[in-house]
């Protein structure tokens, strides 16, 4: 649970273009970690349910960040 609310923590404190960058390299993490599995060479396939998790974080985070700068008045 701790480990949730630090990087939580961690991903308010980042600027939109930060966030961006981020979710980008995750992505390529979870494509990565598909194409392992893919060819049964992937051990931990939990690790694609984690970067799943992640970005949907990251999401959320950036999100709320877009709404504040342009005001709440967005759909």
């Amino acid at each position: 649970m701790a480990k949730k609310i630090s990087f939580m923590t961690e991903l308010q404190d980042k600027t939109p273009k930060e966030l961006v960058h981020m979710r980008r390299e995750v992505k390529q993490e979870l494509y990565s970690y598909k194409m392992k599995n893919a060819i049964k060479g992937l051990k931990e396939t939990h690790k694609i349910g984690d970067a799943k998790i992640k970005i949907a974080r990251i999401n959320t985070v950036l999100t709320h960040k877009i709404k504040e700068q342009n005001g709440r008045n967005m759909k």
